[in-house]
């Protein structure tokens, strides 16, 4: 099983976007794959959320990270989450 890194911006955007490393990892480890802009990938998982965010509560959170599927690892380039 290959490695997964967050790049530098994926990584900086965790706080102000509201997932988490292990939703990112579960994400791409457990959802389908399919291309994404610039020759790159991206796939998408729904998690229970029941909680507030910017002053609303919603019960579904969505990530969907982008990333490229490198010989030794796979590098997310960026992670999108909606909140329904």
């Amino acid at each position: 099983m290959k490695p997964i890194r967050l790049s530098d911006h994926a990584a900086r955007y965790s706080e102000k976007r509201g997932f988490s490393v292990a939703e990112v990892e579960a994400a791409i480890r457990t959802a389908s794959w399919r291309p994404a802009e610039l020759g790159r990938l991206e796939c998408e998982k729904d998690f229970p959320y029941d909680k507030q965010w910017n002053g609303k509560t919603y019960s579904i959170k969505r990530v969907r990270p982008v990333l490229v599927d490198e010989p030794a690892e796979i590098v997310v380039v960026t992670v999108y989450t909606s909140y329904f």
